[in-house]
């Protein structure tokens, strides 16, 4: 195995990654909530189903459905029963247009051009030393390049997949009937209208 500087590593749930900070929290819960939408027979469950579904934060991921629908990913009902639904096919959204929906488009690498405050330039450095892309924002371009272009490959219809291989055949049924009973359970509690007085 490499060498990997210490200070660079985090632990998690599944060992030791490296930090690379990009692609946030954000784009996780998304895609997590987004993969509940891919059988049209889960309903339109709201954020807040989606997100007590998966025991995440309900205000964190109210504030990223709009970004998606915004995006046209997904759509939103409205009324006791809304929620949300996907905006098209699951093997159309691929991951890029996820992540860009949530985070914006923002570069992996923010260059802050120090190669040319060496002391030895005295504040007027020369022409050889700033022309051209830094070397190391060239190789930061490339790898994003790549990045995006294998995240525009992966589709959620791709991921949801996988995960439907893995899982048993009755856990999509025990999901269901779960939001089902949520969707029920906001229907009951919705206020009854006071009759009209003639």
């Amino acid at each position: 195995m490499p060498k990997t500087n210490k200070s660079l590593l985090l632990k998690t749930r599944s060992g030791i990654v490296c930090v690379m900070a990009h692609i946030t929290t954000s784009v996780e819960y998304g895609i997590h909530c987004l993969l509940w939408l891919v059988d049209p027979l889960s309903g339109q469950p709201s954020s807040r189903d989606l997100a007590e579904l998966q025991g995440v934060s309900p205000s964190f991921v109210a504030k990223i459905f709009p970004k998606l629908q915004k995006a046209g990913i997904v759509q939103a009902a409205e009324g006791v029963r809304g929620g949300y639904r996907l905006a098209k096919a699951p093997a159309e959204i691929t991951v890029l247009e996820i992540v860009d929906a949530i985070e914006g488009h923002k570069p992996l690498f923010d260059c802050q051009e120090i190669r040319d405050r060496c002391a030895v330039f005295n504040n007027d450095a020369p022409t050889w030393a700033t022309a051209g892309v830094c070397g190391i924002h060239a190789v930061m371009l490339r790898a994003e390049k790549a990045m995006r272009e294998s995240l525009a490959q992966e589709t959620l219809a791709g991921i949801a997949a996988v995960v439907d291989r893995k899982a048993p055949k009755s856990f999509p049924i025990e999901v269901q009937d779960w939001l089902s009973e949520r969707a029920n359970g906001r229907a009951s509690h919705r206020p009854k209208k006071s009759p009209r007085v003639p």
